[in-house]
């Protein structure tokens, strides 16, 4: 029988979201968990998300709050009343993981965990060879990601399915099967059905095979991300990329540095973007004309202006700016950030700032790509893109929105979302108090 602390390393008082479909996979998994956790004195957190396209749906999510009842374990969910995004699997993959990462915040958690298996592992890293991609693309998912706070695990990856199935039929684990997951219309599934079995058959145990190339191609791609990085310093201002210092730069780095920028518009490892469109840009910063530009999906163009190339969504009209701040600045969004002299208000229209650990003067502008903030009670950065999607503000306003850094470039406040660890509390010792409305 699959014991998980066998292939999980687990401490005392952990604290764990599980997130859990009521498919065999998340329910083999929970089942796993609560075996082990007297052993660990753990505390678990169901988080169910109902995607609300089959009739079956509100079913699954009456037994899993019902048999989180009768097991003593905590029951989060939530229901995706509509969608508006042209990829239906990508936009609910967003909604489900920033209501995860809402409840890692809320209960305090370690890990976040999902019952992804080897199988999972084979379909994603052959659709994405299929589809084209990057170093990072082709190796498919992490069985553990470091997203600071917290951890991302999979530790049900070194399984198959059927080991899963097996596990839940042995133990009287009861779970629900998703009808939707034999309709040859979604390429996943037809992946699923017709390529697995076949690699089955050549090497019962393929999945190990497809794990060591997704960590080898993992070692590989972090290798070049610090390649990457220095270039991207070096050929990026005010958010575009400077074609003259760009061409200079290795073929293989200029793929990477434009894989970072479609990465700002698509979440998901690039679901939506192949290599393809990475040749067209290429092409289009390539050509002799100084002005043109190319659509990409969901309506982003790449925009080519003599030797500068942007990115942007097409609807937009972006409004870039950047302002040393005295006392009182009104923003282009017809917002007003000011100095006051101080108010019981401890929400994030208001910050709090100690001039002894900053530089001044304080600059408000628009953010950059790569920007990072030291978000107030966590350890370590966390990217102000990040940040903005957990908040689900809309694409389209994050990039007028306000950033608020001192002199030497470090973000202080991201007002109305999100303060740093240099906001002070009433109790504390400050000089600066801005406010935002």
């Amino acid at each position: 029988m699959i014991k998980i602390d066998e292939v999980f390393e687990f401490s005392n008082n952990d604290t764990i979201v599980i997130g859990c479909s009521s498919g065999p996979d998340s329910m083999a998994l929970v089942d796993m968990l609560l075996r082990v956790r007297e052993k660990y004195d753990l505390q678990l957190v169901v988080a169910h998300v109902n995607h609300n396209v089959r009739k079956e749906s509100y079913e699954e999510a009456e037994y899993l709050k019902q048999y989180c009842l009768d097991n003593n374990l905590v029951f989060e969910s939530m229901v995706i009343e509509e969608y508006g995004d042209d990829n239906f699997h990508n936009e609910a993959r967003n909604i489900r993981y920033n209501f995860f990462e809402n409840l890692i915040h809320k209960y305090d958690g370690n890990y976040l965990m999902t019952a992804h298996h080897g199988d999972d592992l084979i379909e994603t890293v052959m659709m994405r060879i299929v589809r084209g991609s990057n170093l990072n693309g082709y190796s498919g998912f992490k069985e553990v990601v470091d997203m600071g706070t917290y951890k991302i695990v999979r530790p049900l990856i070194h399984f198959t399915k059927k080991e899963l199935e097996d596990y839940a039929n042995e133990n009287n684990v009861k779970y629900y099967v998703d009808s939707s997951n034999d309709k040859d219309k979604y390429t996943r599934n037809r992946y699923r059905k017709y390529l697995i079995p076949f690699l089955k058959e050549e090497e019962v145990n393929v999945h190990h095979k497809f794990l060591k190339f997704s960590e080898t191609l993992d070692e590989a791609s972090k290798f070049i991300e610090k390649s990457r990085n220095k270039a991207i310093d070096r050929v990026f201002e005010n958010n575009k990329i400077n074609l003259d210092k760009f061409i200079l730069e290795d073929s293989y780095i200029q793929k990477e540095i434009l894989y970072y920028l479609l990465s700002e518009f698509y979440q998901d490892d690039l679901i939506l973007v192949n290599d393809k469109h990475i040749d067209l840009i290429l092409s289009l910063i390539n050509s002799n004309k100084s002005n043109s530009f190319i659509n990409l999906p969901n309506e982003v163009v790449a925009i080519k202006s003599y030797n500068m190339l942007e990115l942007k969504k097409e609807t937009d009209e972006i409004t870039s700016y950047e302002i040393e701040f005295n006392n009182y600045v009104l923003l282009p969004n017809n917002h007003v950030i000011e100095k006051i002299d101080d108010c019981s208000d401890n929400s994030n229209f208001i910050c709090r700032l100690d001039s002894n650990e900053i530089t001044l003067p304080l600059i408000v502008r628009t953010r950059k790509f790569g920007d990072k903030m030291y978000v107030k009670g966590m350890n370590g950065s966390k990217k102000v893109k990040d940040i903005f999607i957990d908040k689900k503000i809309k694409l389209e306003t994050r990039d007028s929105w306000p950033i608020v850094l001192d002199s030497k470039g470090k973000i202080v406040w991201i007002p109305g979302i999100k303060k740093s660890k240099y906001d002070k509390k009433k109790v504390d010792s400050y000089d600066i108090v801005l406010k935002y409305s």
